[in-house]
C-alpha cells in the first residue's frame, strides 16, 4: 500500500489552486493564474505533453488572453497568422470567405492555424519559468474531498506509486472529455453523441500556402483543409460507413488514397492519422463547491467552427482573474458564482453553431447541399446578407448579460456593457506606439474618455478604487497623450481609438482584467455603480 502523506510540508500543500490536466486549457489556466501571482500546481497523468494534434486554430480573443499572461510573443512563433475560413459548395464552387469585419479589432489575427503539440510545448515552457507554478507530470488525481474552505486532493506519483494528500483553496478540472474531476464531482454531460466518423490527418511537405481554412461541402466527400506553418497541413475527411472506426488505427491505404486526391503524398509525409467521433455535450453544472470545470471537461463540440480550444481558453480567461482577485482579498467569493453565469450561454451557443455547421456545411445529402448552396447565394446577393456571411456574423458574439456587469446609464451604454472592448493601437504618454492592453495593465482599469479633473475626482468611490490597478485617460481630437494626476494617458494612433471611444466622451468605462466592459457611467453615476459593486468588493 503506497504511503499517504497528510499536509505534506512541500510542493502542492502550499499552493492556492490545483489545475488538473496538462492540455492547452490547463496550461493556459496555469499560466494566467501564475501571472496573476496565484500559487498554482498543475498535474498531468501522462509523462509529457500530448503528441495528438487535436485543436488546429486559435482566434483573436484567445491570443488576447495569452497577451495578458505575457505569452503572445512565444506563441506567435508557432502560428500561421490567418484570415478566416473559405467555404465551398458542391463541385468545388466557392460560396464565401468568412473573415474579421474589422481586421485586428482585438489586436491579433482573426483565426490562426497552429500545431497543438507545439502550442503545448510553448505553454509548458512558459509556466515552468514562473516562480508561482509547480508542474508535475506522471501525476494522477485519484480522489478529492471538500472540507470547509479547502479541497483535499489525492495525488499519485505514477513513477513511485506514492500517494500524497494535499490541500488547496480551489481545484480546476481541465482534464478533457473523460474528466476525472467531473466524475469525482458527480457531474454529468448532457447532449448528443454523433455516429459519423471523421478521418483527421496531419501532413508535412504540403504545397498549400493559403492563410485560411477551407471547408468543402461536397456531399460525396465533405472535407476540411487547414494549411499551417512550414509545410504542415491538416485534412479532415468525413468517412463512409465501414471505411474505418473510431478508436482503431486509421487504415494506411485509405489515408493515402484520400490524400492522394488532394496532393502528392508518401507515407513519410503523414505525421499522424486518427479517426474521431464528435460530440455536442455540456456539463449539467460547471461547479461543485470549490471545484470548477473548464474546456472539454465542461463542454464538447464538433470542430467545424474552430471553437473547441478557444471556448476553453475563454473559460480560463474568465475564471483565472476572478480566482486571483478572491485569493488576494480584493473581491468576495461571491464573484466566483459569475463564472458559469457568464460562460455557459456562449459555450452552449458555440456548441449549437458547431453542430449546425457540421450538419449543413458538411452534409452528405445531395438535396441538403443543393438547398444550402442556393440559400447562401440568395443571402449573399444582398449587401446585408453578404456582410452577415463574410463578416462571420453567424458566429455568436461573446457577451455577458448577467454576472459581473452593471447597466446603469442608457440603452446605448447597455449595448457596450458585457462586451469585449476593442484593442486599437495607440500612442502612450511618451509618444510610443503600443497596444491598448499594454497600457491598461493586468488588472482592472478605469478608462476616462475626455474627462476633466473634476470628473475624475467624482469617480473616486471606495468600491471602485478598491478594484483598480490603473486609471487611463483617453485623449481625443488628435491631441497628445499626457500622464498626469496618477493617470496614464493614451491618444489615437490610426483612427481606431477615436472610432472606439469617441462616442463615450465625458464617460468612464470600468474594464475587467479580461477586457470586458463591466460598466459605463458618467460622473453622476459613480455613486450608483459603487453601490452595485459592494456585493462583490471586499472593502477594508
Amino acid at each position: 500500500m503506497p504511503a499517504i502523506v497528510h499536509n505534506a510540508p512541500a510542493g502542492p500543500a502550499r499552493a492556492d489552486v490545483l489545475v488538473v490536466g496538462g492540455g492547452p486549457v490547463g496550461l493556459v489556466a496555469a499560466n494566467l493564474l501564475a501571472a496573476g501571482g496565484v500559487r498554482t500546481v498543475l498535474v498531468e497523468q501522462h509523462a509529457a505533453t500530448s503528441d495528438e494534434a487535436k485543436a488546429i486554430s486559435i482566434d483573436d480573443e484567445s491570443l488576447r488572453a495569452l497577451q495578458r499572461a505575457g505569452l503572445a510573443t512565444p506563441v506567435y512563433a508557432i502560428l500561421h497568422p490567418g484570415t478566416g475560413t473559405r467555404y465551398y459548395g458542391t463541385r468545388g464552387r466557392p460560396l464565401f470567405h468568412a473573415r474579421a469585419a474589422i481586421p485586428y479589432r482585438l489586436g491579433h489575427p482573426f483565426k490562426s492555424p497552429f500545431a497543438q503539440p507545439e502550442l503545448e510545448r510553448v505553454l509548458l515552457e512558459c509556466v515552468r519559468a514562473s516562480p508561482c507554478a509547480d508542474v508535475r507530470f506522471d501525476t494522477r488525481l485519484e480522489g478529492l474531498t471538500q472540507v470547509g474552505d479547502s479541497v483535499i486532493a489525492d495525488l499519485r506519483d505514477l513513477r513511485s506509486g506514492r500517494v500524497e494528500q494535499a490541500r488547496f483553496e480551489y481545484l480546476l478540472g481541465c482534464d478533457g472529455g473523460r474528466s476525472t474531476v467531473r466524475r469525482l464531482s458527480g457531474i454529468e454531460m448532457v447532449g448528443r453523441r454523433f455516429e459519423d466518423e471523421w478521418l483527421v490527418v496531419d501532413t508535412t511537405s504540403d504545397p498549400h500556402g493559403q492563410r485560411y481554412a477551407m471547408h468543402h461541402g461536397e456531399p460525396g466527400r465533405p472535407h476540411v483543409v487547414v494549411p499551417g506553418r512550414d509545410g504542415r497541413c491538416r485534412y479532415e475527411f468525413k468517412l463512409r460507413p465501414g471505411e474505418a472506426a473510431a478508436g482503431e488505427p486509421a487504415p494506411e491505404q485509405l489515408v493515402l488514397d484520400l490524400l492522394g486526391r488532394m496532393r502528392p503524398i508518401a507515407p513519410a509525409d503523414v505525421e499522424r492519422a486518427t479517426v474521431y467521433r464528435f460530440n455536442s455535450l455540456v456539463a449539467s453544472r460547471w461547479r461543485e463547491g470549490r471545484v470548477f470545470l473548464l474546456g472539454d471537461a465542461a463542454h464538447m463540440m464538433p470542430p467545424f467552427a474552430g471553437q473547441g480550444l478557444n471556448s476553453g481558453v475563454r473559460d480560463a480567461d474568465n475564471l483565472s482573474w476572478k480566482l486571483a482577485s478572491v485569493l488576494k482579498g480584493t473581491t468576495s467569493p461571491a464573484l466566483l458564482a459569475t463564472y458559469e453565469v457568464e460562460r455557459r450561454p456562449h459555450a452552449e451557443a458555440m456548441v449549437r453553431l458547431s453542430t449546425r455547421l457540421g450538419s449543413v456545411v458538411m452534409t452528405s445529402s445531395p438535396l441538403v447541399a443543393r438547398v444550402r448552396d442556393a440559400a447562401v447565394r440568395l443571402v449573399g446577393a444582398t449587401p446585408a446578407g453578404s456582410r452577415y456571411l463574410t463578416s462571420m456574423r453567424f458566429k455568436p458574439a461573446a457577451r455577458h448579460r448577467d454576472g459581473f456587469v452593471f447597466r446603469t446609464v442608457s440603452p446605448a451604454a447597455d449595448r457596450l456593457v458585457g462586451t469585449m472592448v476593442d484593442q486599437p493601437r495607440c500612442l502612450d504618454g511618451r509618444g510610443a506606439l503600443v497596444l491598448l492592453d499594454d497600457v491598461l495593465g493586468p488588472g482592472f482599469s478605469l478608462v476616462g474618455v475626455g474627462c476633466d479633473d473634476a470628473a475624475w475626482e467624482t469617480a473616486r468611490e471606495p468600491a471602485i478604487d478598491a478594484l483598480l490597478g490603473r486609471r487611463v485617460e483617453v485623449f481625443l481630437d488628435d491631441t497628445m497623450a499626457v500622464d498626469r494626476g496618477g493617470r496614464v494617458g493614451v491618444a489615437d494612433a490610426d483612427g481606431r481609438m477615436e472610432a472606439v471611444f469617441a462616442s463615450w466622451r465625458g464617460h468612464f468605462l470600468l474594464l475587467r482584467p479580461d477586457r470586458y466592459v463591466a460598466a459605463v457611467f458618467g460622473p453622476a453615476g459613480a455613486s450608483a455603480l459603487a453601490g452595485a459593486l459592494r456585493r462583490f468588493v471586499a472593502l477594508r
